[in-house]
């Protein structure tokens, strides 16, 4: 098999509605033909889906996205001796949209090109990989309309050699050539609570806060750079002090998706222990929207990807409101998802998320959580803070979490989103 494909996408369908309506395509029976250098797979739909098809590597896969789709029935699944598929899998995601992964035998090397066209009685989408050649070339399928859908398809699953079979006859359009699909990391502010002159909490045995925050800090960021699509950024990577508005504000320059402030809690009660976590209050909201609303230093700020400086009060304050509101929800998303871990590892002080005013949870567009990981104050959890292994526990059951709220929330244009299935 040539090691070097293109992929080549085309549409059949019929132009009964304005392709912008957005209707409920049904995805019907899918089947599959190749040649030593051909392969192709062809879904019967309902309607034109809003789609999308590119290449993923390690481990090599194609990926269709399609758009208000769902399968009406089960997707077929690749011959054993096919000699490029392996295996799909398929899922709807946000009960909405419809992605279909095909674990591929070999590398592609291949971008997407996409041409519809006007075909009577059948609806296709058609994807074909095209081997020794890395250009695109966008393909015109044309279908009789004498064909029945019995014999459309009858010709899908029979069994006959592809050079006996009759295939849709094909009219080559001129070379396309597109950028290949980008996608962007999921970018996580990792805040080692303290540092510098600021110590923290004091452990039972004199310990620092400020240094077991950094070391599960680190070990924390290791995990996220460790997996594909996430990337950690670090708000302090040595003893140093930095400002609380500054961490926000390092965060913010990264263009972070969620903010985890790392502590450890104390208390004059040594036996007191457990872990806890903490979201930002609605107290803390009011006060941090009406500071941005007031504070001219904001005006050039985009709030959730919008400007507040040209808008008026009322519109500027139902704009920020908004998206305080989006993201309280999804940092206590978060915390809930982090919270069931904590307790694989360990005690809880409080079994519930809870609330407070940090000022470092109050960035309006950032999900934010505040971790308190244990009491630094309590002798044997000191001693387990201090401890490596018990600190790499910590950090996974924080990525796990993490990890599980971006599973079913990554943006469309992130690359967690592209590696789900």
């Amino acid at each position: 098999m040539a090691s070097v494909w293109k992929v080549v996408v085309f549409l059949g369908l019929q132009f009964a509605t304005v392709v912008s309506q957005a209707q409920q395509v049904d995805v019907g029976s899918l089947s599959y033909w190749n040649t030593p250098d051909q392969a192709r797979m062809t879904f019967d739909v309902t309607e034109s889906p809003e789609h999308r098809v590119f290449l993923m590597n390690n481990p090599p896969r194609l990926v269709i996205d399609m758009r208000n789709a769902k399968a009406k029935r089960a997707l077929t699944q690749p011959p054993v001796d096919h000699p490029l598929f392996s295996r799909l899998r398929y899922a709807t995601k946000d009960n909405n949209d419809l992605r279909v992964v095909i674990d591929l035998k070999t590398p592609l090397n291949g971008k997407t090109a996409t041409l519809r066209t006007n075909i009577q009685d059948s609806h296709r989408l058609v994807i074909e990989l095209l081997g020794k050649s890395t250009f695109v070339t966008a393909k015109t399928e044309i279908i009789n309309k004498i064909e029945s859908n019995a014999a459309i398809n009858k010709s899908m699953n029979s069994t006959l050699p592809v050079n006996e079979r009759k295939l849709p006859s094909i009219k080559t359009a001129k070379p396309i050539q597109t950028s290949p699909q980008k996608f962007k990391n999921i970018v996580v502010a990792i805040d080692a609570g303290h540092g510098g002159k600021d110590v923290g909490a004091l452990g039972a045995n004199g310990s620092q806060e400020k240094q077991v925050t950094l070391a599960i800090a680190k070990k924390l960021a290791a995990l996220i750079n460790n997996q594909a699509g996430m990337k950690a950024v670090l708000v302090r990577k040595n003893d140093n002090y930095v400002g609380l508005r500054e961490r926000m504000q390092i965060a913010r320059a990264a263009k972070a998706d969620l903010f985890i402030s790392i502590h450890a809690d104390a208390f004059p009660n040594e036996t007191v222990k457990g872990a806890s976590i903490f979201t930002l209050s609605e107290k803390g909201a009011s006060s941090e929207a009406a500071r941005w609303l007031a504070n001219n230093e904001n005006a050039s700020e985009l709030v959730g990807g919008v400007s507040l400086g040209d808008k008026e009060n009322v519109l500027a304050s139902v704009l920020l409101d908004l998206s305080q509101t989006a993201t309280q929800e999804a940092s206590v998303s978060v915390a809930d998802k982090v919270l069931k871990n904590f307790e694989n590892i360990g005690e809880l002080h409080h079994g519930s998320v809870q609330k407070a005013n940090f000022m470092v949870l109050k960035s309006p567009d950032i999900p934010s959580i505040l971790v308190e990981t244990a009491f630094i104050s309590n002798p044997s959890e000191e001693l387990k803070l201090l401890n490596s292994s018990h600190q790499i526990k910590i950090a996974t059951a924080i990525f796990s979490g993490v990890r599980n709220y971006f599973d079913k929330t990554a943006p469309v244009d992130s690359r967690i989103a592209a590696l789900d299935l």
